[in-house]
């Protein structure tokens, strides 16, 4: 149950949208930019990175609603996300994404936990400097998204299927319509 009076039929960050509209639109565009906005890491790629730090704050809503747009955006679908989620140095992406998902991961326990062993790494498989910003304000963003859904205790649907939707339309029309 919602801490706060949010409509059931609109889960996680569309209720809190819809509460407090004067935030939605800068918080919208801020997704926007960091998940599809110009970038050399695909659409996929980075919703995988939101997904994954998502999964790891145990944050239902935006976990699955972020998996399922990297599984409609990847090649391999969801079966990707589902093995990333289980454990990045296992899942079938190229290892310069390994590398940045290790970065992420350490974003999620805290800024100074990102180490030069961690950088070094990525750039080692090839990670450009504006692909290590981006996956460092990506994880942090998402912990601030993640604690904001679950901070007001928003709905999180159980069906696999309310998420699929949403990936869908998410992958296709984007972030500041939501």
């Amino acid at each position: 149950m919602p801490h706060i009076p949010l409509s059931p039929e609109l889960p996680g960050i569309r209720g809190l949208f819809t509460y407090r509209p004067e935030t939605a639109a800068p918080l919208g565009q801020f997704a926007e930019v960091l998940l599809r906005g110009p970038s050399s890491l695909s659409v996929g790629e980075r919703e995988l990175i939101a997904a994954v730090v998502s999964r790891g704050n145990d944050c239902t809503f935006c976990s699955c609603s972020h998996g399922a747009v990297a599984g409609a955006a990847l090649d391999g679908g969801m079966p990707v996300v589902e093995a990333a989620w289980q454990g990045v140095d296992d899942a079938p992406v190229p290892a310069k994404l390994k590398a940045l998902l290790h970065v992420a991961l350490a974003v999620r326990e805290g800024g100074k936990t990102v180490t030069t062993e961690l950088v070094d790494a990525a750039r080692a498989q090839g990670a450009a400097d504006l692909e290590i910003h981006d996956t460092v304000l990506i994880a942090a963003a998402f912990c601030m998204f993640n604690r904001y859904v679950d901070g007001l205790a928003t709905v999180a649907p159980d069906d696999p299927a309310v998420y699929e939707q949403l990936g869908k339309q998410l992958f296709v029309s984007g972030y500041t319509g939501i």
